[in-house]
């Protein structure tokens, strides 16, 4: 048995789930013949994501495929022994997945999209994209395990540009409501988005 755990929601990623299946089919190994997968979805709820870690261990699964930063920090939190393979966002060593990146030890490993350093460069092309803008703000998912570095290199960026750089903060839909209507009382120009699951589901 696999475990798949995501911390977003299983309609929007439902193209990823079926390119993962494409995948292991790839390599001869097909859903309900030789394989069962127990899907596991936060839905955007990333405190749910520890017990739905306990709950594929629970089922005693032979390895964990974690889909992104969060799941992959809960899975590492919850099995020191578990085979787990990460898709991540982040750097692994600064998440604490792994000691180095050419030996990862322990038992996770994966393929990383190190997203974290382009926020300082997102920040400057949305400044070249509005020129005029003076106040740019920022929308960042709190519980994102990524969220403070990522907003520490955007605040750095903006302060160099000369930018007021207001960080509006949601991990619930009525949350970013109020951060839009936060960003019109600012009036704000330009609004950087910080990559996350939870906001992808909510574009």
């Amino acid at each position: 048995m696999i475990g798949y755990l995501r911390s977003g929601s299983r309609a929007f990623y439902a193209a990823n789930e079926a390119a993962f299946r494409h995948g292991l089919a790839s390599i001869g190994f097909v859903e309900n013949r030789n394989i069962t997968i127990d899907y596991q979805y936060a839905d955007g709820q990333y405190e749910r994501l520890p017990v739905l870690a306990a709950d594929l261990l629970h089922q005693q699964v032979a390895v964990i495929y974690a889909a992104d930063n969060a799941s992959a920090t809960a899975v590492k939190a919850a099995s020191p022994t578990v085979p787990v393979i990460f898709r991540i966002g982040g750097d692994p060593v600064e998440l604490g997945l792994v000691t180095s990146l050419n030996r990862p030890n322990g038992n996770i490993t994966g393929v990383s999209f190190v997203q974290t350093a382009t926020s300082a460069i997102r920040v400057q092309m949305l400044h070249e994209t509005v020129p005029n803008a003076g106040i740019m703000g920022m929308l960042v998912n709190p519980a994102n395990p990524s969220a403070d570095k990522e907003v520490k290199e955007a605040q750095e960026a903006a302060h160099k540009l000369g930018l007021d750089f207001p960080v509006l903060k949601a991990s619930t839909a009525e949350e970013i409501d109020e951060a839009f209507a936060a960003l019109r009382q600012a009036r704000a120009q330009a609004l950087l988005v910080l990559g996350d699951p939870f906001f992808a589901s909510r574009r």
